[in-house]
């Protein structure tokens, strides 16, 4: 008899433990769906946010850029700044051309244009040309502003319009780019040693040749 009542006893209080280990495996169970939960949104966070890539993309490029001044009037930020022939004339590197351009008077036609793109001979381009071409071409105003304004295209250009792209100069003639991701041709000869350098009132690439009109 005793052993039968012990035996209902030990029945009864499992029957009455089993709500209660239901009830702890439950709440397990949500903690460790809230926690995964949490997890998945903070996993899905992290890949909705903007890469840093994106942050640099309109950014200037090119092995020609590591010369450009840090700080000051000549440094991108400083150029920015500045309408065109103003701001290459605060970078070291664009002295022949600046000479070039004042010699043509042409500062303030290129100062006072409104969203365009020049490309820019360094003076290690010039420096390409026999001297005594040169000479006869900085002194000939007319085939000076011939060859000046062939390197001026009558829009702003991206990095992305260069790839594939044909445009009127205000020389009235046109030239072409092509290329990607950093390397860019124009004309197929010069090549853009540092692209998308902004200024006031124009996108600039930095151009290792000389570009000379057809005609």
């Amino acid at each position: 008899m005793q052993t039968r009542l012990r035996r209902a006893a030990v029945v009864v209080a499992a029957a009455a433990m089993l709500p209660l280990a239901l009830t702890a495996c439950s709440d397990s169970d949500s903690k460790d769906e809230a926690s995964n939960s949490a997890s998945s949104a903070s996993e899905g966070s992290d890949m909705a946010s903007p890469s840093d890539d994106m942050s640099t993309a309109d950014e200037p490029f090119g092995p020609a850029c590591s010369s450009v001044p840090k700080d000051g009037a000549g440094s991108f930020d400083g150029m920015a700044k500045d309408p065109v022939a103003t701001a290459a004339s605060n970078n070291p590197a664009l002295s022949t051309l600046v000479t070039a351009v004042k010699k043509a008077g042409l500062v303030d036609t290129l100062n006072n244009a409104q969203n365009i793109t020049v490309f820019a001979p360094t003076n290690d381009a010039f420096a390409k040309i026999p001297k005594a071409d040169l000479d006869k071409v900085l002194n000939d105003k007319a085939q000076l502003t011939k060859i000046l304004t062939y390197h001026v295209v009558g829009q702003k250009l991206a990095p992305a319009d260069l790839e594939n792209g044909s445009f009127d100069t205000l020389e009235k003639s046109k030239l072409t780019t092509s290329g990607s991701g950093e390397n860019y041709k124009v004309n197929d000869s010069a090549n853009v040693v540092c692209g998308n350098v902004k200024t006031a009132n124009a996108n600039v690439y930095i151009i290792d040749s000389v570009l000379m009109p057809k005609s």
